[in-house]
């Protein structure tokens, strides 16, 4: 018997619809878009594309239907017989003011504290952002890491997601893309589906 290689990579992702200054938000037509931009590009080895939602850009009307995503991935991971490998939450934000995309490492319980709490948890990724970061780079785009997911609604998803992730042996990425005026439309697509194919080799 052979090698089978890594189990596959299951990656839902999310965007959000526009909101107060963001007339036209890139992540909704990213995530519109997304499956019929793999379809044509072709997916990557190893990666499920999942679910593809697009969550309001409010505090819980985004969190409430974000938990119901959640819990159906987790429901029909666990009615699979087979094994269904890894899943991944990989969720994108507009900051108007970028210049290039930034993987977030943190997200913030603005709620309740703004550091670790007493018993040292920080909601952070477990995934590798400086490897991500380094490799997006290698493949030309403009990147960097980021330790401030903002404090409006982009960092309360993240926040809940990171919970989430914790909690059922998932994982949760959030990246911020800047405007299509900054970094075209066509270069945001091939940014996703390049994301997603390191994402699957990790």
């Amino acid at each position: 018997m052979g090698s089978e290689g890594p189990p596959a990579v299951t990656i839902h992702v999310t965007g959000f619809k526009k909101f107060h200054g963001v007339a036209e938000n890139p992540t909704e037509t990213i995530v519109g878009n997304l499956k019929e931009y793999m379809k044509k590009k072709g997916m990557p080895k190893g990666v499920i594309l999942g679910s593809c939602s697009v969550l309001e850009s409010a505090g819980q009307g985004a969190v409430a239907p974000l938990y119901q995503i959640f819990q159906s991935s987790i429901n029909s991971k666990d009615s699979e017989s087979s094994s269904p490998g890894r899943i991944i939450w990989l969720h994108f934000g507009v900051n108007s003011g970028a210049t290039r995309f930034a993987i977030e490492h943190q997200a913030v319980n603005e709620a309740t504290f703004r550091c670790p709490d007493e018993l040292g948890w920080k909601p952070q990724t477990t995934l590798p952002v400086q490897e991500l970061t380094k490799i997006l780079t290698k493949k030309g785009y403009e990147v960097m890491t980021s330790d401030d997911a903002g404090r409006f609604v982009c960092n309360y998803v993240y926040y809940h997601s990171l919970r989430f992730a914790e909690q059922n042996g998932t994982m949760s990425l959030f990246v911020h893309v800047p405007l299509f005026l900054t970094i075209d439309e066509e270069t945001q697509m091939q940014f996703a589906a390049s994301l997603l194919e390191v994402l699957a080799s990790l």
